[in-house]
């Protein structure tokens, strides 16, 4: 079995979400959401369904194998796990999309669950939030516009 691509990635969890919204996914819904040509959509469409994440019909529509739905479900919990640990060390909100999106597919699944025990660890007593914090803080008191100048 080959490994997903962080492109084949991408485009798995966007069909998992499509499907999880609406019911169902298409070629120009996939294209919509991923800003791509639905060419180039329909080429890694049937790309997935050779390597068995989907069943792609023309005309028809999308349906997540199995296995896809189980990657899908992955890749999205992957993803709003990123989006809390980012939340939870306190990067701003504006820059959270971004930052998940550059980082997701460069970390090993082993660093997603050492990520899942640090947000636990932090949820389960609300001192360490505020802990950190209190670190930030100070850490900002000495540079105000939250960057370290050399």
């Amino acid at each position: 079995m080959s490994t997903a691509t962080p492109t084949m990635e991408d485009y798995i969890e966007s069909i998992y979400l499509l499907v999880q919204q609406k019911g169902y996914a298409r070629v120009s819904d996939i294209s919509d959401v991923l800003r791509i040509q639905r060419p180039a959509v329909s080429k890694m469409i049937q790309r997935l369904d050779q390597e068995k994440y989907l069943i792609y019909e023309k005309y028809r529509g999308i349906v997540l194998t199995k296995k896809g739905e189980k990657f899908g479900k992955r890749l999205l919990h992957r993803h709003k796990l990123l989006e809390r640990f980012l939340e939870t060390i306190g990067v701003h909100s504006e820059n959270i999309y971004s930052d998940v999106e550059g980082i997701e597919h460069h970390l090993s699944w082993d660093a997603i669950d050492r990520i899942d025990d640090l947000i636990q660890f932090f949820e389960e007593k609300e001192d360490r939030i505020k802990e950190l914090r209190d670190i930030q803080g100070k850490k900002n008191e000495h540079d105000h516009d939250g960057e370290i100048s050399f």
